[in-house]
């Protein structure tokens, strides 16, 4: 079944994957709108919590709405398995506590979704794990004397969110590995249609499927998917929490009971079990409906956003603009590499002036809302200095890529030429 999955093609997957209906079942993923299920007796139950045998028992840990969409997920991206979780925030906070606990640290390339900068930078610090910032751009020598004895993972976003920074991925998973660590990827803007990190070497990816997988801002959700790839076993003494007996299953030990599965089994029988970051099978049913146009929806962003980028590049109101796209953008050559059918839809530039002509600019657009929000059909801006990433000094704001004129422009799927004419009546 699996193998059969990953031989079709990726168009094929966003509408087939995840949900095989038998014979008088439903043709599209139900919704198990339940909290539990029935079995006939007791063994059977404890079967189930002691994880001798698969199957559902309490929404919190695992539903057949959820799972259907997460395998669709972990299809797309080439993974052995995938969780859904209620935010891309709480992906990434799962994927880095399922293999770090107090005195642990890991290593963060610095230009990232601002909220995921406070997450590491701040909030996993109240917990006892600290990171290192690095600058991505800096070489390999340089990244890897951030990396301590207790480093546990090297986490990036394939293109950064505001500033549209394109990642080394390569290089990033030969620094990880060298370390004897996986590296983390936030595949969120590209998606597995325009990039799949496992096939450069990542070993973990997350999603905010808030943005383009459910692609009409309707439900906030996130995702952790495994490649499977990462030796646990090889790096034992680093990762005891997955390669050493967990007392609250009577003693098993995941890489030994679960083989490639032994991260995603402990992500979900142990962090959802205590924390409970759970979609609701409402949301994944949802976020389904968008996956299955993420082929089509990923291929207009893209081709609306390289033209808005060229119109910008050439008015002589425009300061800058950072779009991969561009043949004279500094990351060009590594989105050639990594994202030859397009990055995304999203766009950071600055106008000349200060950061008032940049609010100003926004204020003026008709059709282009401003929103707390990215990546969906809708065109859209935001101005993260006064908004997604107020929380930052100036000082974190330029370690992040960020400058106080940058406006991101989240380009959508309606026809291009009423998307120019709103920016060109603003400008």
């Amino acid at each position: 079944m699996e193998k059969k999955q990953k031989q079709k093609h990726l168009a094929t997957l966003c509408v087939q994957a995840g949900w095989e209906p038998k014979n008088g079942e439903s043709r599209i993923v139900p919704i198990y709108q339940s909290t539990t299920f029935k079995y006939d007796n007791t063994d059977e139950m404890s079967d189930l919590f002691d994880l001798k045998k698969a199957g559902y028992f309490y929404t919190r840990l695992s539903n057949p709405t959820n799972d259907a969409v997460a395998r669709k997920i972990a299809a797309l991206e080439g993974g052995v398995g995938a969780m859904l979780t209620s935010s891309g925030q709480a992906a990434n906070f799962y994927a880095i506590f399922n293999i770090c606990e107090a005195g642990d640290h890991f290593v963060v390339a610095s230009e990232i979704y601002g909220g995921t900068y406070n997450l590491f930078g701040v909030s996993l610090k109240k917990l006892g794990i600290d990171c290192t910032f690095v600058n991505q751009d800096a070489s390999e020598e340089e990244i890897g004397a951030a990396f301590r004895p207790n480093t546990k993972a090297l986490f990036g976003e394939t293109v950064s969110n505001p500033g549209c920074r394109v990642l080394d991925i390569e290089k990033f998973a030969r620094i990880a590995h060298s370390h004897g660590v996986p590296l983390i990827i936030d595949n969120t803007f590209p998606t597995p249609i325009n990039c799949r990190p496992f096939e450069w070497g990542a070993d973990i990816v997350t999603h905010s499927t808030t943005k383009y997988m459910d692609g009409h801002a309707t439900q906030v959700g996130g995702c952790v998917v495994d490649s499977g790839n990462f030796d646990w076993e090889a790096h034992a003494d680093k990762f005891p929490g997955l390669t050493t007996p967990d007392e609250s299953y009577h003693g098993l030990t995941y890489t030994k009971t679960f083989g490639k599965m032994a991260y995603m089994t402990k992500l979900t029988a142990q962090l959802m079990r205590d924390f409970g970051c759970i979609p609701s099978p409402h949301n994944a049913f949802l976020l389904n409906i968008g996956l299955e146009t993420l082929h089509l929806r990923m291929q207009r962003h893209c081709e609306n956003a390289q033209k808005v980028a060229e119109f910008l590049s050439a008015d002589e109101r425009v300061a800058w603009v950072n779009y991969s796209g561009l043949k004279d953008n500094r990351d060009h050559q590594l989105a050639q590499k990594y994202l030859p059918n397009g990055s995304c839809g999203v766009i950071a530039f600055g106008l000349k002036g200060d950061r008032q002509t940049a609010i100003r600019f926004m204020d003026s657009l008709k059709m282009i809302a401003i929103v707390t929000h990215v990546a969906d059909a809708r065109t859209c801006v935001l101005h993260p200095a006064s908004h997604t990433h107020r929380q930052l000094s100036d000082e974190q704001l330029r370690d992040a890529g960020i400058a106080p004129d940058l406006i991101r422009l989240s380009v959508g799927i309606e026809d291009v030429e009423d998307i120019l004419a709103d920016i060109q009546q603003a400008l």
